[in-house]
């Protein structure tokens, strides 16, 4: 069965209801919106690498609105500091105190544009609070909202002026994925419509913070079968044998491949994970955390996934 498995199926009324307003705004990209949406129900953290104008931002003030979310912005530059992110103790000279004034990431929904334009010590400051759900400056640990949900946008690794990632903050991230050009027909009907962020800002919430709080413990409810968790053991044995690859995935990586699975099968309104659902977040899961020994020759997603068989 192919990664990308088809995206009709129904699946909570609730869901469908907040899949099909992201789709009024976000136009020609149903299979990007829903693994966006898993991600989130997932409770993971979303890297989008991307060219500027395909419409990054506005999938994220989406996600932000349709479930009532505060969401903040942080444009990533070379002379960001760890303190324009996480906030920083500052000293009233009338009060004669130090009060902590909170960074831009105490917020539900982050958007980190252009992640990879800062300098690794303020890509660190982000992801460390990304991975602790909490940030802690002179002495004192200090908890981020709930939910808490980056989503972080990078550009092509050939662009100048870039810092890639390094493999250990990748991992951070549950998927990556790209957007990519609308075809012809949603296109057309972005040429000929409203501003994208027009509607986004006089659309109602279609949902709830505490709906989703309610979403995600129901991701961690969905069954996983002993034969279902086999199949993704053989998928990471299989990554570890492959000559083209650098190393495997890992077994932290694993439970991401499941958990993502998860949110994808509540998405389809079952309480049980199949293989195909496995199959439909792979690349997403798995792409950003393998290397390839030879860039131009590395096995794809969908190599690894048809040399495995089906359970």
């Amino acid at each position: 069965m192919s990664a990308h498995a088809s995206v009709s199926r129904a699946g909570t009324p609730e869901t469908d209801r907040i899949l099909r307003e992201a789709e009024r705004v976000i136009l020609g990209k149903p299979r990007t919106l829903r693994l966006a949406l898993a991600c989130l129900l997932a409770r993971g953290h979303l890297l989008i690498e991307d060219r500027p104008g395909v419409g990054k931002t506005t999938l994220a003030l989406v996600l932000a609105r349709l479930f009532g979310l505060d969401f903040r912005r942080i444009q990533f530059t070379s002379d960001l500091l760890p303190a324009d992110v996480i906030g920083a103790t500052i000293y009233e000279r009338q009060a004669e105190r130090f009060r902590f004034q909170p960074g831009p990431i105490f917020t539900q929904v982050v958007l980190a544009d252009e992640v990879n334009r800062a300098t690794p010590k303020a890509q660190s400051a982000l992801l460390e609070a990304m991975e602790e759900r909490q940030v802690t400056t002179d002495g004192t640990t200090r908890a981020l909202p709930e939910p808490f949900f980056v989503i972080a946008t990078q550009n092509p690794g050939d662009q100048l002026g870039t810092f890639p990632l390094p493999e250990s903050q990748l991992d951070r991230f549950l998927m990556r994925v790209d957007i990519g050009d609308p075809d012809p027909a949603a296109e057309r009907e972005l040429l000929r419509g409203r501003d994208r962020r027009e509607l986004i800002r006089e659309a109602p919430p279609a949902s709830t913070p505490d709906a989703l709080a309610g979403l995600q413990r129901a991701v961690g409810r969905v069954h996983a079968s002993d034969a279902l968790i086999a199949y993704v053991q053989a998928l990471l044995a299989q990554t570890r044998r492959t000559p083209g690859l650098v190393h495997g995935l890992s077994p932290r990586a694993g439970q991401a491949l499941l958990h993502a699975a998860r949110a994808w099968a509540l998405l389809d309104g079952r309480e049980a994970v199949l293989p195909e659902d496995v199959q439909a977040v792979f690349t997403a899961v798995a792409a950003h955390r393998l290397q390839g020994r030879d860039h131009d020759r590395a096995p794809t997603a969908e190599s690894l996934l048809s040399a495995v068989a089906i359970p």
